[in-house]
């Protein structure tokens, strides 16, 4: 018999792995993450046409290279890999070698030129970029009983909690860098531990390049001190309940990923940087040229949207350059080291 099927306790690591990645995993659904939530990604070509900026800025600072490497982390059902290709010049798409990086099977539609892999492929040269990957990296929950002492959270299937064995280890020392409680009792931090590893890990795929990371982040001065975890399911967002029926999220502790010479910015500085604007065009375009004039409100409508205070603009972008200058610090938009 399963553990599911004795409603066992498991930490919040093993059972969101499961719920989100397993055989009937929501990761391995027909109707991808889109079906669910809506990223940047889902909210506005704009974003897919940045990217491919950036990624013609990767390609300029390594010289051009006969092969130019795009690895889409994380890549859903293909939307963003998909949208870069199409907004990439016809010189840079000629060089460009597209790897999309999913658990789950290749779409049927799928452009012929993209590379469907399980894991990044070694010995990148170019791009890797990781939109809403790291928030989806399952990690433990810890919170603080009575006596002050943070203790990792256990959880059933049907999403019942309750409190297991103090942190200790590497878990422990994590918590007291990267999120202390202070002893109060009832707060709630995820550990983050997992997704510095994961990060890590996939930076140290690039020969040369660029690695971005983009997610939901808070950093050391402003942790949530309840956590962040929770679920969404047909685009609301809901409790987290480790079943497999809706997607199992928190958000990242970007500064603890980051590795030494990162750069951390929000999504708002990150794409200005990269062009994307919300400013209204110029009203007289309104009665010179008024097709074009409500093309570019939509698109300023759009921009607005993905840089947006107290939405996606928020969103935190960490940036690891490996052997070649941070391509935004060169264009004028380099934000600030992280600690």
């Amino acid at each position: 018999m399963t553990a599911e099927a004795t409603g066992e306790w498991h930490g919040w690591r093993t059972a969101a792995e499961a719920a989100l990645y397993g055989p009937e995993g929501f990761y391995r659904r027909p109707e991808g993450p889109a079906g669910h939530f809506r990223t940047s990604v889902h909210a506005s070509p704009l974003f897919a046409a940045a990217v491919a900026r950036l990624l013609c800025r990767v390609d300029e600072a390594l010289g051009r290279p006969a092969r130019l490497d795009f690895v889409d982390m994380a890549a859903g059902r293909g939307e963003l890999i998909t949208g870069v290709l199409a907004a990439l010049p016809a010189e840079v798409a000629a060089r460009t070698r597209a790897c999309a990086v999913e658990i789950a099977g290749r779409p049927q539609s799928l452009d012929h030129r993209i590379e469907w892999l399980p894991e990044p492929p070694a010995r990148i040269t170019g791009l890797l970029f990781a939109n809403e990957w790291l928030d989806n990296v399952p990690v433990e929950v810890a919170e603080v009983d009575p006596a002050g002492v943070p203790r990792r959270v256990l959880v059933r299937r049907d999403g019942t909690e309750r409190l297991g064995e103090p942190v200790a280890g590497a878990q422990a020392r994590w918590l007291e860098r990267w999120w202390p409680s202070g002893g109060v009792q009832g707060a709630r931090a995820e550990i983050g531990l997992p997704r510095d590893e994961a990060w890590a890990a996939a930076v140290g795929t690039l020969d040369r390049g660029l690695a971005v990371a983009v997610d939901y982040a808070h950093s050391a001065t402003a942790r949530p001190p309840f956590g962040t975890l929770t679920g969404f399911r047909e685009g609301r967002e809901t409790a987290p309940v480790p079943d497999g029926s809706c997607d199992i999220t928190a958000h990242v502790a970007l500064d603890a990923c980051a590795l030494p010479g990162a750069v951390l910015l929000t999504q708002r500085a990150a794409l200005h940087a990269l062009g994307v604007s919300g400013a209204r065009p110029p009203l007289e375009l309104a009665s010179t040229r008024p097709a074009e004039y409500v093309r570019a409100l939509a698109g300023a409508g759009e921009a607005a949207e993905l840089t947006a205070t107290g939405g996606l603009g928020d969103f935190g972008w960490l940036l690891q350059s490996v052997g070649i200058p941070n391509v935004l610090a060169a264009h004028g938009q380099g934000g600030g080291p992280a600690d």
